[in-house]
């Protein structure tokens, strides 16, 4: 599914993450629990994300045929794993106060310690980072696309265009990146969506990171009993979206698709507003996607002290990351297949084996060991793949 939005934190964060969601912390009960409307608003903003322009082109690289299937297929696991990390928090949250479980992190911790929680911490600092990796790239190439007279070419990867256009974002980057809280920031992951999917209406006329926020969204779902099915409802209509924009893109513009659609507009004014839209979105959103990866890092090596270098230090490797990668849509494909894979289909399985594996027929027992399996096959050959293809975009 859509890749890099609004990722959970591995633990209690300083940024809410969903923000549909109300702030409840008064003794009234669950009159501020969200609704089914509500839940299903924070399912898509949890799950969409700008990985989708990239649609198009892997549709004109597998085929409209076997890129839906494959979709509708990740479509169904991401929901099934989903289901499953619900199940592990309902049975553990009779052993610990349901708050202490509010996160991925802390299921983690609860199901294997330590080890559980370093390892959730390790695929969230990884996927949060390459998401912002990846948005560093959209903006810089989508910029060196609109204004090509801006800088001449170089056959230096550190001077080319994009990389100019990179090194003008720093200051901008590091300034935004050491605000201690984010909060204020958080509306325009709402307004990303909204970009999102007025690219794809241009245009027509992933993505496992929506599992990191599955528990925070059950948490605060008023309905319970019905969150399976609401999600289940969220996850269809998303796939069924995301499956008509990546055809539709493959059909307008067949073998000369590229890697972010809409590149593939032409240079009218509609398509420049589009692009430029998206790029400031992104721009301020990578500051509220990289929180994530500043409260483990700070926690890891400062005490859970803010730490403005840190920050800086993180900013400049994601920079100088999305210099040296050439390809937005074969980058988010390595992501996705090595540690979105992970994160989203192996972890799940292996803490539901380990919660109910005692209790649980052979059937169930088998269903989770050949998602561990499948899981990890995909990761080593996907991740295979995509480094061929990067470093043959990098020769090319």
């Amino acid at each position: 599914m859509g890749l890099g939005k609004n990722e959970a934190g591995s633990s209690s964060s300083r940024l809410d993450p969903a923000p549909l969601l109300p702030h409840h912390g008064s003794a009234e009960g669950g009159g501020g629990l969200s609704s089914q409307p509500k839940t299903f608003a924070n399912v898509f903003i949890a799950v969409v994300g700008a990985g989708v322009l990239g649609l198009p082109y892997t549709f004109s690289r597998t085929g409209w045929a076997a890129g839906s299937i494959l979709l509708l297929t990740v479509a169904l696991l991401t929901f099934h794993c989903m289901m499953l990390l619900v199940a592990c928090r309902r049975r553990l949250a009779d052993e610990h106060h349901p708050k202490a479980l509010a996160s991925f992190g802390d299921l983690g911790a609860a199901v294997f310690g330590a080890p559980g929680r370093h390892a959730v911490d390790a695929m969230l600092v990884l996927s949060q980072a390459s998401f912002c990796v990846g948005y560093l790239i959209f903006i810089s190439n989508t910029m060196a696309h609109l204004y090509p007279a801006a800088f001449a070419p170089s056959p230096n990867v550190l001077l080319s265009p994009k990389a100019l256009f990179l090194y003008a974002m720093l200051p901008f980057q590091l300034g935004l990146n050491s605000i201690r809280t984010l909060t204020l920031l958080a509306p325009l992951s709402i307004f990303a969506d909204v970009v999102d999917l007025g690219a794809m209406g241009v245009v027509v006329g992933q993505d496992v990171s929506g599992v990191c926020m599955v528990l925070p969204l059950e948490a605060e779902a008023a309905d319970k009993k019905r969150f399976g099915a609401t999600l289940g409802l969220s996850m269809a209509f998303i796939a069924a979206m995301y499956g008509v924009f990546g055809a539709m893109g493959y059909v307008a513009f067949g073998d000369a698709t590229r890697d972010i659609i809409t590149t593939n507009l032409g240079g009218g004014w509609l398509s420049a507003a589009v692009q430029l839209g998206l790029c400031v979105n992104l721009f301020f959103t990578m500051p509220v996607m990289m929180n994530p990866v500043y409260e483990v890092a700070e926690r890891l090596l400062r005490g859970k002290r803010y730490c403005w270098w840190l920050r800086w230090a993180l900013v400049a490797a994601v920079g100088l990351a999305a210099m040296l990668v050439p390809n937005f849509t074969d980058f988010l494909a390595l992501v996705g297949s090595s540690v979105c894979v992970l994160l989203g289909f192996v972890l799940p399985a292996t803490f539901h084996l380990k919660v109910f594996g005692a209790e649980m027929g052979w059937l169930r027992v088998l269903s989770d060991a050949l998602l561990v399996v499948l899981g990890l096959v995909l990761a080593v050959f996907g991740t295979y793949s995509s480094l061929v293809q990067i470093f043959h975009s990098s020769s090319a």
